[in-house]
């Protein structure tokens, strides 16, 4: 956010009240069980949203200025449960960003190629190139989740067996983050979101989408059967949150009870991080003064396209050399063309 002597810009509203209470940078003590998933911020629904289409406002021209910039990338992490709200806050978050600025990258059961690489080696290949932003919904972060919660899924990585011991968790905690640093080193901000749902409100949209057909596909088998792993599966949020929190990536834990809060706290953390990185629109072109004036000269001396004026007269005479007449009736070309026919009453005509 725009601020002069240390105050919000007139017409602004200061957006820290709902991002920083969600912020998680390893600073202190870390519980999950301790954040609300059904915090509102001390909002209703229709001021909430109000406050997301100004922040959309906001977004899309700091969007436009980190393209021009073009030297920091931005990249979103989404991570949650099952029916947590993921798809739905990128698409309302990020619905007024020129889409040629972005990039989203749904990570899902890893291909025979994939796995003939690191855990680390399909995300490394999809990061957001300087001036974009790039959203993993999912990320490497299901390597430390399903992962842990499957670890049947690790069998199947290749990993030489003798690297594969107790501490293969903690490794893999100490990997990401020093992939993290490396980034954010290089001019990539990472901002990573824990979409904060209660066990109960997932039920509620299970249930949903098997109520309302338009939903159905959204609804697997499988949905239920890793809910009766959640416990495993907050075992496992608890840990990663714990120890990939940092000042240089931190995680915000979004309460995702009530959709229409979890989008401001995401939206509201995705502007303040922008405004922070003093963007700016070059000043300079490429090209030279006296190139950019010889341009202009080369412009101007084209001019518009001229109009030619014909006279109504020369096109009337035009039309009708062109157009051809219709053939006359028998009748009438035998009167024109052949013998005059006798007056009547013998007299001549």
């Amino acid at each position: 956010m725009a601020k002069k002597n240390g105050k919000a810009s007139r017409g602004e509203v200061n957006l820290s009240r709902y991002v920083d209470p969600f912020r998680v940078d390893g600073s202190r003590e870390f519980h999950l069980k301790f954040h609300k998933t059904d915090e509102k911020g001390g909002l209703d629904k229709d001021t909430a949203k109000d406050l997301l289409d100004a922040s959309r406002l906001r977004l899309r021209a700091l969007q436009e200025t980190l393209y021009a910039h073009d030297r920091w990338s931005l990249l979103l992490i989404f991570q949650g449960m099952d029916a947590a709200g993921k798809d739905s806050a990128i698409e309302h978050v990020m619905s007024g960003v020129n889409p040629q600025g972005c990039q989203v990258f749904s990570f899902k059961q890893p291909s025979t190629k994939e796995l003939d690489h690191d855990f680390m080696w399909r995300s490394m290949i999809a990061l957001p190139e300087r001036g974009r932003i790039g959203i993993f919904n999912r990320s490497y972060y299901e390597e430390m989740l399903v992962v842990r919660v499957h670890p049947e899924i690790l069998a199947q990585e290749k990993i030489p067996q003798r690297l594969v011991t107790k501490n293969v968790w903690q490794e893999r905690f100490e990997d990401v983050s020093n992939i993290e640093r490396y980034l954010t080193r290089n001019g990539t901000v990472v901002l990573k979101f824990f979409l904060h749902v209660s066990k109960e409100e997932q039920r509620k949209r299970f249930l949903e989408r098997l109520d309302e057909p338009s939903k159905n596909w959204k609804f697997s088998l499988a949905d239920v059967k890793e809910r009766a792993l959640w416990d495993r599966y907050y075992a496992a949020y608890q840990e990663v949150l714990r120890h990939t929190s940092s000042s240089y990536a931190p995680w915000y834990v979004v309460p995702a009870d009530h959709k229409w809060f979890s989008r401001l706290v995401i939206s509201s953390t995705i502007v303040s991080t922008l405004e922070k990185l003093g963007l700016s629109y070059p000043t300079k072109s490429e090209a030279s003064p006296s190139e950019l004036k010889k341009a202009r000269v080369a412009l101007e001396k084209e001019g518009p396209p001229r109009r030619k004026t014909v006279s109504t007269k020369r096109t009337a005479k035009a039309v009708a050399k062109v157009v051809p007449r219709p053939p006359l009736p028998k009748e009438i070309a035998d009167t024109v063309g052949g013998a005059k026919p006798a007056a009547s009453n013998g007299q001549r005509s």
